[in-house]
């Protein structure tokens, strides 16, 4: 939890870009933005429930943190588009399914939902950093950008805790259907954003090949069998290959 405490300072003390500054996003990449906007807005009721429902105070403490730097990044975004006299959506089909497919059982699967959503951000924000071109949209992506890296580590250490909870047999298999609904969920994210994707520079392809490259070193560090483990107190002994913000 102190991670997440840490960070909320240091985003206090920095605080919010300078929104005065111009901006003229493509329109593909608007209306790219505007989806992922909607999200990040969830109220994270579902999953705080199921947190404080785990019987860990300190998890659930941690939760709450984790809910609070999501909700954080849906108000950037939408100050991001207000700059660029965007309307916000009142909501979209595919955050509906999102959200009702990690709600239906337990906080294993919705901790295992959210590392997928986890996963695609960080190639998609660094696109949106490094292509857009302008100081202010590539400002707000950055700030998202490492707020995503952070939170893959927390979840991959509660979900090797829970994952270690299932009959050891069982163990492998259940990672290899998270990894392909993660392949599935960056290939719908392809061909949904493509052309924001194209217009920022990375290829649909590119993009699937960068999310799905992550899954090893997250299947590993789940199961515990490589070196990306984290310890007891939630820090990476070895920084995961998905920190990288290159």
């Amino acid at each position: 939890m102190q991670h997440f405490t840490d960070e909320a300072e240091r985003r206090r003390q920095a605080g919010d870009p300078d929104w005065t500054q111009d901006v003229r996003l493509p329109r593909a990449v608007r209306s790219s933005l505007q989806r992922f906007q909607v999200g990040e807005s969830g109220d994270g009721a579902n999953l705080i429930g199921k947190a404080d429902r785990a019987g860990d105070p300190d998890y659930a403490a941690a939760v709450r943190l984790f809910v609070a730097e999501e909700q954080n990044h849906a108000r950037l975004l939408a100050r991001l588009l207000a700059a660029d006299g965007a309307p916000l959506l009142d909501g979209h089909w595919s955050d509906a399914i999102f959200v009702r497919v990690r709600r239906l059982f337990g906080l294993r699967l919705e901790l295992m939902v959210l590392t997928i959503a986890e996963l695609v951000a960080v190639p998609y924000y660094r696109a949106v950093r490094d292509g857009v071109g302008q100081a202010l949209p590539s400002d707000v992506a950055a700030r998202i950008l490492a707020d995503e890296q952070r939170h893959i580590p927390f979840h991959c250490l509660r979900l090797r805790q829970s994952v270690g909870t299932l009959p050891r047999p069982l163990r492998r298999p259940a990672m290899a259907g998270w990894r392909a609904l993660l392949c599935a969920a960056a290939v719908f994210v392809a061909v949904d954003h493509g052309a924001a994707l194209r217009r920022l520079g990375v290829r649909r392809g590119r993009f699937v090949a960068q999310v799905t490259g992550l899954a090893g070193a997250v299947v590993a560090d789940v199961l515990g069998t490589g070196p990306g483990r984290t310890d007891g107190g939630g820090r990476a002994r070895r920084r995961l290959p998905v920190m990288s913000g290159r």
